[in-house]
């Protein structure tokens, strides 16, 4: 059963840091584009960052400088260091992966595996 589970998650003040972590399990995804994918209440899913099978990384604008996202192959991790957090960022972070395609997926229906998200708060 292919499986990704996040972590990594919780309640900070803005300013502050957060790495998010996403294991993957039930196959190799080290040839899969993957990425993290966030749902602030009452809008819909956005891509945050996502990154190709070899480690090339995209980012929306409103997170370019602040997050890095990074993979490691070997372990079937997948990371997301997020710096200098905004209450903007409160939002379900989604880990995914795409059965497809290796290269940059900036839509979510690229992705055909999910993990069950993990609540990020950013207090003002």
């Amino acid at each position: 059963q292919v499986q990704l589970v996040e972590s990594g998650g919780g309640v900070v003040q803005a300013g502050e840091s957060l790495r998010l972590s996403c294991a993957g399990s039930g196959r190799s995804f080290s040839g899969n584009a993957m990425g993290w994918f966030r749902q602030a209440p009452g809008k819909e899913r956005e891509f945050a960052a996502v990154t190709s099978w070899n480690g090339n990384p995209a980012y929306t604008d409103s997170v370019k400088g602040r997050f890095t996202i990074s993979r490691d192959n070997d372990k079937n991790m997948l990371y997301l260091q997020m710096n200098n957090l905004k209450p903007e960022d409160t939002a379900v972070y989604y880990c995914a992966a795409s059965r497809m395609y290796g290269s940059i997926q900036l839509r979510a229906n690229a992705y055909d595996w999910w993990g069950q998200g993990t609540q990020v708060i950013v207090s003002s």
